[in-house]
């Protein structure tokens, strides 16, 4: 179940809400739990008992790691975070990268490992094997919990309603922001219920669904018709048209998707930490990194990068932690050797800019770093959506003017028929609307803005009625 269905709007979401609030506050948490299972099955039960397994095998860690602590024994406590961090690794890695492992083995030649295609259940029966919803985002969760607690940074959890509360927790569990423990502590134990926490949730909540349904939803058949286009029929400014086509697909698809589970959250008492703030004006690969995907940026800096000695150290060494972050990023993105490269292709840029670029960027004008640090995502978005290497070339060539030439018939029919689109979107993608909004009358904006959210709403849902495409790209991951 995805926020931009009918199903979570029409029915699951107000029957949650409904019971939530006529809950005493002593038993929120315990509704919310179950409200949070009844999410993450709704398309696959069986991986409940994943979850139930991940909560006690974290929330005893915690404990755990607490007991040895308290009676001075640090190697104990040591040996329990590590076992919780090697759970949670063996987990994701065994759903998401076992058969991307296996097969490309198999086509090396070493085909050691068999593909599984599904897994066995009591009975005889068996289910296919997929990757569990949300994986990617609850194993961090969890794993962060654990080393916080070593660490002296999140108080242990001793209720396992709250713990189990926090990691199922529906608003973020399938694509984030990524909330580590000890940011939503005290929000678990005590949060404040208001009418204008509750009014500006619903605006976030709106905004976000705009963002996936009218501006994501929109681009997306652009930038499928050029993901199906032959590497040998691509133009150069067509290349260019479908690959500006996915990074505002995916910037509206992904920021609108969190910008709705912040509104969901605020609608329940809680405040998550923003995850994106307008990347593409930024001006250097680095500060992309700071705009994009905050929540996980911050993850790696946190338990990754800084443990490795992050910048502070000899120059040959902060490429090495750079490249071990990046290729972590990319593979945690997804099991297929596209996202490795991605990956790597950031730590070239970034690792360039740390020893070099940045001295250069700081006396280049503003708007050449805009053009450097956008050309630089754009094109890495091409690595990271063509998944079929055999495409992939083809279609990097093309962008670079090794296609079928500068530019052909359909695309200047995609252009015209997409133009509006296109133009709204990137005002959008943009603090340009924003600016405007706050230089408008106050009185101006009271009287809109509820007419605003209306028209969102009401257009948002006739879309979600009425259409069929409603893909969410980072629901895979």
């Amino acid at each position: 179940m995805i926020f931009s269905s009918p199903y979570f709007l029409f029915l699951y979401f107000p029957v949650v809400l409904a019971l939530y609030y006529i809950s005493p506050l002593r038993w929120r948490n315990l509704v919310l739990l179950a409200a949070n299972l009844v999410f993450y099955g709704w398309g696959e039960p069986v991986y409940v008992l994943i979850m139930f397994v991940s909560i006690a095998i974290d929330y005893s860690h915690g404990r755990i790691v607490t007991r040895c602590k308290a009676s001075g024994n640090d190697r104990g406590a040591k040996m329990a975070v590590a076992s919780s961090v090697a759970f949670n690794l063996l987990l994701l890695g065994f759903f998401k990268y076992y058969n991307f492992i296996a097969s490309s083995l198999a086509a090396a030649g070493a085909g050691i490992l068999p593909v599984i295609d599904s897994l066995p259940l009591p009975g005889g029966e068996s289910i296919p094997f997929t990757l569990p919803i949300g994986i990617s985002f609850y194993t961090f969760q969890t794993m962060s919990y654990t080393i916080d607690v070593y660490r002296g940074d999140a108080r242990c959890q001793k209720n396992i309603v709250t713990f189990g509360t926090f990691v199922t927790l529906f608003p973020q569990l399938i694509a984030g922001p990524i909330i580590k423990y000890k940011d939503l502590d005290d929000q678990l134990g005590h949060r404040e219920h208001t009418v204008e926490k509750f009014a500006s949730g619903v605006q976030r909540f709106t905004i976000g669904a705009c963002k996936k349904v009218l501006l994501a939803n929109a681009l997306g058949p652009l930038w499928d018709v050029y993901l199906a286009t032959p590497g040998g029929q691509l133009t150069t400014l067509g290349a260019w048209l479908g690959i500006v086509a996915f990074s505002l697909q995916l910037y509206f698809d992904f920021s609108g998707y969190s910008d709705m589970a912040i509104g969901l959250g605020r609608m329940l008492g809680f405040e998550f930490l923003e995850n994106f703030n307008y990347p593409y004006i930024s001006k250097s690969a680095s500060e992309f990194w700071r705009r994009w995907h905050i929540s996980l940026g911050s993850w790696f800096r946190e338990y990754l990068y800084f443990p490795l000695g992050g910048s502070r150290v000899k120059p040959a060494r902060m490429v090495f932690n750079l490249l071990v972050v990046w290729a972590a990023t990319g593979i945690w993105h997804g099991a297929s050797w596209n996202f490795l490269i991605w990956g790597l292709y950031w730590f070239v840029w970034i690792g360039l800019e740390k020893l070099w670029l940045e001295k250069v960027l700081d006396k280049t004008p503003a708007w050449a770093c805009h053009i450097y640090g956008l050309v630089i995502a754009v094109v890495g978005w091409a690595i990271f959506a063509v998944e079929d290497f055999s495409h992939m070339g083809p279609y990097l060539a093309a962008m670079f003017g090794f296609g079928a030439g500068a530019l052909d018939g359909a695309f200047l029919y995609y252009l015209r028929n997409y133009l509006p689109i296109l133009a709204i979107a990137i005002a959008a993608a943009t603090p340009l609307g924003r600016t405007l909004w706050h230089k408008l009358p106050q009185r101006a904006r009271q009287i809109a803005f509820p007419v605003l959210m209306l028209a969102g709403l009401a257009l948002t849902t006739a879309y979600l009625v009425d259409g069929t495409y409603n893909p969410f790209l980072y629901f895979r991951f």
